[in-house]
C-alpha cells in the first residue's frame, strides 16, 4: 500500500499495522487523534459502501463475498464491521472477523470490528472518523456493515455513497416495517438466501413497492454462501448508478454539532455526576432539573 500522507504521529500508512494504529488512536481519542484527523488528505475518490438490514440476513457473509469479488478486480478493500454493544457493560461480540476468516490474512483487505458503544443508529460515533482514515489511506473501497436495527439505520444512508439493504425471503412477514423504514435509505435491495422458498414472491413485492413510489431501485437476489449473484452487485457498484448522496450534508452537520458539543462538555465528569446524583436521590424533594441547574451554574 502506497504512502498517502504523513501525520504528526509519523503514521504513513505503508502497511496495515500503520492503518490499525491510526484507527486505534482515533477510536479511543488517544493523544494526537485530533491532529491525525486534521492531517488527513484525500487524494482520490473512495466510495463508501453501506450494507445494512435486519439480524440474520447474512450481511457478514455477503460482505465477505462482495469483498472477494471486488478484490478479484484488483481493488484494495477496507471493511468496518460494526457489532452490537451491550447497553449495560458496553461489551461487544466483535465476531465479524471470524465470519470473514477467508480474507483475514489477505494482503488486499483490511478488516476492523467496531463496537456501537450504545449508538441507537447502528453507527458508533467514531464510524465517520474511522472511515475517513480508511479513505485517506489509499483503499479503493470502504465497506461498512452495520447493526440491523430498522429505521434508525438512516445514519448509514448519510455516510455511505451506496447503501444496500439486505433482506431474506422470510422478511415478507414484515413488509410494512420495510416499507416505512428501510425503503427510504436503499439504493438497492439484496434478497439474500435466495434459495429459500418464497424468494420470487418477496422480490416481486419489493419491486412493486418501489414502482409505487415512482423510483428505480434495483432488487438483487443472492446466495452469499455460494457467491451467487455477487457479480451483478459489483457491476451495479461499478456502474456509478446511484446519484449524489444528498443525505451526507445532513450527517456531516450532525457530526460537526456533536464535535462542538463534545468539546463544550469536556469538563463534565460523568462518574462524578453519577456520584452526586446517587447522594441526592434519597432526598424526597429531589428534582432532576433543579439539580442540573445548581450543579452547572
Amino acid at each position: 500500500m502506497a504512502t498517502v500522507f504523513n501525520t504528526p504521529l509519523n503514521i504513513n500508512f505503508e502497511d496495515f499495522k500503520s492503518v490499525a494504529r491510526a484507527l486505534t488512536i482515533v477510536e479511543n481519542d488517544l493523544a494526537g487523534s485530533i491532529e491525525l484527523l486534521k492531517s488527513l488528505r484525500f487524494t482520490k475518490n473512495v466510495p463508501i459502501i453501506g450494507i445494512t438490514g435486519p439480524p440474520g440476513a447474512g450481511k457478514s457473509t455477503l460482505v465477505n463475498s462482495l469483498a472477494g469479488e471486488l478484490m478479484s478486480k484488483g481493488n484494495k478493500i477496507a471493511i468496518l464491521a460494526i457489532d452490537p454493544t451491550s447497553p449495560f457493560n458496553f461489551g461487544s461480540l466483535l465476531g465479524d472477523r471470524i465470519r470473514m476468516a477467508s480474507h483475514f490474512n489477505h494482503p488486499d483487505v483490511f478488516i476492523r470490528s467496531l463496537a456501537t458503544r450504545g449508538s441507537l443508529g447502528g453507527l458508533s460515533a467514531k464510524t465517520i472518523e474511522m472511515s475517513d482514515v480508511l479513505r485517506a489511506a489509499g483503499f479503493d473501497y470502504v465497506l461498512i456493515e452495520t447493526v440491523g436495527v430498522g429505521q434508525s439505520e438512516i445514519e448509514i444512508a448519510g455516510l455511505a455513497d451506496i447503501t444496500f439493504v439486505v433482506l431474506v425471503p422470510e422478511s415478507g412477514d414484515e413488509i410494512q416495517t420495510i416499507k416505512s423504514g428501510l425503503m427510504e435509505i436503499a439504493d438497492a435491495f439484496i434478497i439474500n438466501k435466495a434459495d429459500r422458498e418464497g424468494t420470487d414472491l418477496f422480490a416481486n413485492n419489493i419491486k412493486t413497492m418501489v414502482q409505487q413510489k415512482g423510483e428505480n431501485i434495483p432488487v438483487f437476489k443472492t446466495i452469499a454462501t455460494q457467491s451467487t449473484g455477487i457479480t451483478e452487485i459489483v457491476d451495479f457498484i461499478f456502474s456509478g448508478t446511484p446519484i449524489k448522496n444528498k443525505r451526507k450534508e445532513f450527517l456531516l452537520a450532525e457530526k460537526a454539532y456533536k464535535i462542538i458539543q463534545q468539546k463544550r462538555m469536556a469538563d463534565v465528569d460523568k462518574t462524578k455526576l453519577q456520584q452526586a446524583i446517587t447522594q441526592i436521590m434519597p432526598d424526597p424533594e429531589f428534582n432532576l432539573y433543579s439539580f442540573v441547574e445548581k450543579y452547572y451554574s
